[in-house]
């Protein structure tokens, strides 16, 4: 963010807003999940029409990712930042207002999911940016652990809230999260164009090794939706939970992905290929292994936090080799990754569905691990700077042979 670093407590202290701002993002993507009987029942709708505004939210991000980072690219990411935080509390704030319609929460949701989109592919450059380049992939860890901290507490918070106070309570509450947030960026981060810096662009780009990358995101994510969106149904049907311990099973899901994410993050600058690798390996063992093990209930717990400690640490070192590879902008090339995610998530819920009757839940949960094999074996590919002679297409250096810093 310029040649001359911010003393650390002001970094530390961006850093620590970026986290809540990715907590109170995820969280707020979610939470109608949580809270669909009282909202349903309070709007006078479907709940299929509720579960439409988390549906809706994903494919709002994976659309309009990338035509806003390019459209955003030479905003200084400092006020950028703040009107896409003020964004997320005004949106949030109207949807707690009493006697909201169904027409209103859906536009404040669309507007939400834009700021959401836009807001994942800036943060990683702006926080990386503020520390030595070798420290990249630690701070990228840094950020997941607020986005999958919205998995494992804030959504459960905001439906015990909701579930005590009203659903439109913990939304007026993300709203003074996102505030908070933005006073602490708007005052702390400093004015810079965003071209400048090392984390503008990547560390060592790969037109070759990007589309590696994306396509990664693809398979690995539709293969992990496949199964997992069927996951209640799976637990229920193969597996005989009870109702009541449903849930618990799904907490020890978001608390896997957590220490996963806690234990990944520092070593991503340090082994970066292990990084990507065995988080996907593992998530083709869990799938494959529910298709197969999914009657025992035992096994299914295991296989189930298996499967929550690779996902998100796989989502999070992809981006941390995105920040690398990026052939151009790298905040270009995290809202092409975001949007690969957020499809990877449509596909697979689809895909999943339209398997359900012909091969039953737990063989949503076999191609689920198949399409993972094959993001695997795509990682298993080498790597060639694109162009003759090993030339990056960007004007880079001639390498002429595999390239060294691929990763793969």
């Amino acid at each position: 963010m310029g040649s001359v670093r911010p003393a650390p407590w002001r970094r530390a202290a961006v850093v620590a807003a970026l986290m809540l701002a990715a907590f109170t993002f995820n969280t707020t993507e979610n939470l109608p999940v949580g809270l669909l009987p009282l909202m349903a029942e309070d709007l006078r709708v479907s709940l299929a029409a509720v579960g439409a505004l988390v549906t809706g939210y994903g494919l709002t991000v994976a659309v309009v990712s990338l035509p806003l980072a390019h459209v955003t690219r030479s905003v200084p990411r400092r006020y950028l930042l703040a009107g896409l935080l003020g964004l997320l509390a005004v949106a949030s704030w109207v949807s707690a207002l009493g006697g909201v319609s169904y027409g209103v929460l859906l536009a404040a949701r669309v507007a939400t999911a834009s700021a959401q989109a836009l807001f994942w592919a800036v943060m990683g450059p702006v926080a990386v940016g503020l520390f030595p380049p070798e420290r990249r992939g630690r701070v990228i860890g840094l950020l997941s652990v607020g986005g999958s901290l919205a998995t494992v507490a804030g959504v459960p918070a905001g439906t015990w809230l909701g579930g005590h106070t009203g659903w439109r309570t913990p939304f007026a509450l993300l709203g003074v999260l996102a505030l908070v947030s933005l006073v602490v960026i708007g005052v702390l981060l400093p004015s810079s164009r965003p071209e400048d810096g090392h984390s503008a662009y990547g560390a060592a780009p790969d037109r070759r090794g990007y589309f590696v990358v994306l396509t990664v995101t693809a398979l690995s994510v539709t293969g992990a939706f496949a199964g997992f969106t069927y996951v209640v149904a799976l637990l229920d049907e193969v597996s005989g939970f009870r109702e009541d311990a449903v849930s618990g099973v799904l907490f020890a899901f978001g608390g896997a992905a957590l220490a996963g994410v806690l234990v990944t993050g520092p070593l991503l600058d340090r082994f970066p290929r292990a990084t990507l690798a065995l988080p996907v390996a593992v998530q083709a063992v869990a799938l494959l292994g529910l298709w197969a093990a999914g009657h025992v209930p035992a096994a299914t717990v295991v296989l189930i936090m298996l499967l929550g400690a690779s996902v998100a640490p796989a989502f999070m070192a992809t981006q941390s080799r995105v920040l690398q590879v990026a052939p151009g902008r790298t905040e270009t090339a995290l809202a092409a990754n975001s949007a690969a995610y957020n499809v990877g998530i449509a596909a697979g819920a689809l895909l999943g569905g339209a398997l359900l009757s012909v091969v039953g839940v737990r063989g949503t949960f076999l191609v689920g691990g198949l399409l993972t094999v094959g993001a695997l074996a795509v990682l298993g590919l080498p790597v060639r700077a694109a162009g003759k002679d090993g030339a990056d297409g960007n004007g880079g250096a001639r390498m002429g042979r595999y390239r060294a810093d691929a990763g793969w």
